[in-house]
Order: structure tokens, then C-alpha cells, then sequence
């Protein structure tokens, strides 16, 4: 039977690692096993760039703190080398960065599950997640795609009044000849 001591101390961390997931508006949960130093302090540095929070955590702890913001749905994965990368802000960065660097560790590093709006999501949804665009292409191709519209009306009443332009000066060379 562990210390009170010790019980207080894994109860203040599950509240820690519960508190990160409820704020998190996504989460991917990755088996690290076999990277190497270098390759973590690169993972680290990149995550840390695009604001996301990366830990490595015991698996019973991550399971009390789910169940204790109540995200079911994920103690399948919870086992063997467990480490999890949370944004507050992007739901798509993390997905993308962890995705990255699983295809280039291969067998050591790999995507077990994740969370989206505290809900649930399988390996293939963080992976459907990572291949979409960032928030700033989408915010582009919205605006193109309302500006298209606009663009083409403007492109049409131009070329009436090109179309209008060339006919009046055709005639005025008539005349003038």
C-alpha cells in the first residue's frame, strides 16, 4: 500500500493532467518507444514552437485523469510507453506534427488515439485530422471561394463595357477614314 504522501502527490498530478486535457481543444496520444534524444529534443523543440504541450505519462495516471473530466472511450491504447501532445488553441497542429514524425520514425514512434473537443477519436481520425489544411489555408480558400463569385461579376460587366469600348472605337475609325 503506497504513503499518503504518495497518493496526495498522484492525485495533484491526475488534477494537473485533468485540468490540461479539459482545456485542450485536441489531444494525440503517441507510443514514443525507441526514440532517441536527439530525436525527442527535435520533437520537443517543434511542438514547443507551435504552442502544444507534450508529456510523457503513466497510463493508469492519463486513465484516472479522462475518466476524471469524463472522455471515455480511450483506455484501449493505454498501454506500453504512453506520451500525449495537447493544444488549447490549433486542433490541427498537434495532429500534423505527431503524424509527421511517425512516418519518419516509423515503428518507434506512432499514433495511438487522440481527442477532439473532448470527444474520442481513433488512430485514423488523427490522421484524417493531420492531413487537413491549416487554419489559415482554410480561412484562404474561404475567402476565395466568396470572392470568386464577385470576381466573376466584375469580369463579366467588364468585358460588356471592353466589348462596348472596342465597338466604339471600330466605328470612330470608320468614320474617320
Amino acid at each position: 500500500m503506497p504513503s499518503e504522501k504518495v497518493l496526495l502527490e498522484k492525485q495533484k498530478i491526475v488534477s494537473e493532467i485533468a485540468d490540461k486535457l479539459s482545456k485542450a481543444v485536441c489531444g494525440v496520444i503517441v507510443d514514443y518507444k525507441g526514440i532517441s534524444v536527439e530525436q525527442d529534443t527535435k520533437l520537443r523543440a517543434e511542438l514547443r514552437a507551435s504552442n502544444i504541450e507534450y508529456f510523457v505519462i503513466k497510463n493508469r495516471l492519463l486513465k484516472l485523469a479522462l475518466e476524471k473530466i469524463g472522455l471515455s472511450g480511450l483506455d484501449y491504447v493505454l498501454e506500453g510507453t504512453t506520451s500525449v501532445a495537447v493544444s488549447y488553441e490549433d486542433p490541427v497542429a498537434p495532429a500534423k506534427i505527431i503524424d509527421k514524425y511517425s512516418k519518419e520514425l516509423d515503428s518507434i514512434f506512432n499514433i495511438k488515439a487522440g481527442f477532439i473537443d473532448n470527444k474520442a477519436a481513433d488512430k485514423e481520425s488523427i490522421e484524417a485530422l493531420a492531413k487537413l489544411p491549416s487554419k489559415e489555408m482554410l480561412i484562404a480558400m474561404t475567402l476565395a471561394g466568396l470572392n470568386a463569385p464577385i470576381a466573376g461579376l466584375a469580369n463579366v460587366l467588364n468585358a460588356n463595357i471592353r466589348g462596348l469600348a472596342i465597338a466604339l472605337n471600330a466605328i470612330a475609325e470608320q468614320k474617320g477614314a
